[in-house]
């Protein structure tokens, strides 16, 4: 390999490890467009080298990237966060080669890249969609245009914006830096002009519950009851009246039979003194292999009101794909010794006389989940989560960047509450409120506003996207083949 071949490695990868500071926890996100930028400026002046050279590339920026971002995997399934990078950034690499060949480099480029981060929120096990370019751009002006086109289109912004970077020169940097402002500042008003949600006039006085506890703790090693006497340890300091629901975070409750449980009576108890419904994250046991992850509605008389089971798993944190496969491999899944039975109900509650958009856990980070939820008029959304398993708050601060991308892109509030952090509330604007500390016990209230109507995102989805993208980036590609031919 030359040396001009190893520098451009070495530029990529600290392109990428540029990128990936601009994630939570460090969230310093203008290092997303830089890094960008000068990974589009090696691919550039690379679109002359070989197609395995120019894999090279995308692969080496994308390893540095989703390592980092991605290290929480690594105490869940240290072979899978291995295969998880190798394969994303795979991804990537092809998205080099492939974007390098259409008719316009610079624009085949920046498309086959958004590509590649769709596939990966889908593919393989249901995609894993964190340490995203979305995600990165939370804190920032750029989260504004999700409204517009979710979190795929502020990748597109993202990777554009690189593009433009990467093209200037001496005697061009004014003229893209003004085009990429006059890009960001026509997105923005396209966003505050274009459909949005509107307050209803009604107020919900909500509290949410964070038990407490230590982090870096699995299921198998926990004593189930411990979790709910921390809750109601936290609930039973609760004193004030007019509370319109509690809610408890994923997984507080683990029993074999929620509705028959001691748990559910102590639960319509407080229920009742506080004369308010509970939301609460139960787990129950199907049989000796599959559970379910469930959140369900408790009334005042503690009857079961409604229930909404989870869609979409954690690979390798509540299933194993291919568990007989690798069982037969000899790969340890025993950490995960039952699987979660996925559920096929819509993501929403029915929570007295207003109906919410629930998204557990896991599902946050999936915007069209959320999506589901608004399509059956939920005037607010909340993520019950459980992120005591994973030791740092990689995974946790990426949750609450989600949540404020969800709570954009639906222009409603949000409520985040988990067993040990974070939990907070955030607005339509995006903005974090009450957010607790990590393991301590706290409740947090707040009165939110319902609203009603749906932005441009939530009426179209992600699909006309995709299709654009893909019918460009066709057609750049059919171009370069006529013009070579």
């Amino acid at each position: 390999m030359t040396s001009r071949r190893t520098s451009t490695l070495a530029a990529a990868c600290f392109a990428g490890a540029i990128v990936a500071f601009a994630l939570p926890p460090w969230g310093w996100w203008p290092l997303a467009l830089l890094g960008v930028g000068l990974f589009m400026r090696l691919s550039m002046s690379s679109t002359g080298e070989s197609s395995p050279f120019r894999f090279a590339i995308g692969f080496v920026f994308s390893v540095s990237w989703f390592a980092p971002g991605m290290g929480w995997m690594w105490f869940l399934t240290p072979p899978g966060y291995v295969i998880a990078v190798v394969l994303f950034a795979s991804f990537h690499g092809f998205a080099s080669v492939v974007g390098a060949r259409s008719r316009l480099p610079i624009v085949g480029i920046v498309l086959a890249h958004t590509l590649a981060e769709t596939l990966r929120m889908s593919f393989p096990f249901g995609g894993v969609p964190l340490a995203s370019l979305a995600i990165a751009a939370a804190s920032s002006p750029l989260a504004k245009v999700s409204s517009l086109g979710g979190p795929l289109f502020v990748t597109l912004v993202v990777w554009a914006l690189g593009a433009l970077a990467a093209t200037s020169s001496r005697s061009t940097w004014q003229r893209n830096a003004v085009s990429g402002l006059s890009l960001v500042a026509g997105l923005l008003v396209v966003a505050v002009i274009g459909p949005h949600a509107h307050d209803l006039g009604t107020t919900k006085r909500i509290a949410a519950v964070q038990g407490g506890g230590p982090q870096g703790t699995l299921a198998i090693n926990t004593n189930p009851r411990d979790v709910v006497d921390r809750h109601l340890a936290a609930t039973r300091t609760i004193t004030e009246s007019g509370l319109d629901m509690v809610i408890w975070p994923e997984n507080v409750i683990d029993v074999n039979d929620f509705y028959t449980s001691v748990e559910r009576e102590e639960i319509a108890r407080e229920a009742s003194r506080l004369a308010a419904p509970f939301v609460v994250g139960i787990t129950e046991n199907v049989d000796r292999h599959t559970f379910t992850n469930a959140q369900v509605v408790v009334n005042q008389d503690g009857t079961l009101a409604d229930r909404y089971d989870k869609v979409r798993r954690v690979p390798f944190g509540e299933f194993v794909p291919l568990r007989g496969l690798l069982e037969s491999l000899g790969a340890p899944v025993d950490r995960i010794p039952r699987d979660a039975q996925a559920g096929d109900t819509p993501a929403s509650l029915q929570i007295g006389d207003t109906t919410a958009g629930v998204v557990i856990s896991w599902e946050v980070f999936f915007a069209g989940r959320a999506n589901e939820g608004v399509e059956r008029d939920a005037t607010f959304i909340i993520n019950p989560t459980n992120g005591s398993s994973y030791t740092g708050t990689i995974l946790q601060t990426q949750q609450i960047a989600s949540s404020r991308l969800r709570a954009i892109e639906q222009d409603r509030w949000l409520v985040q509450v988990s067993p040990t952090g974070f939990s907070a509330f955030i607005s339509p604007e995006g903005t974090v409120y009450d957010r607790t500390g990590v393991s301590e016990q706290h409740v947090i209230v707040r009165d939110i506003p319902l609203r009603g109507g749906r932005t441009l995102y939530s009426r179209l989805g992600d699909l006309p996207l995709i299709v654009a993208v893909v019918a460009v980036l066709l057609a750049l590609l059919y171009s370069a083949r006529r013009t070579r031919s």
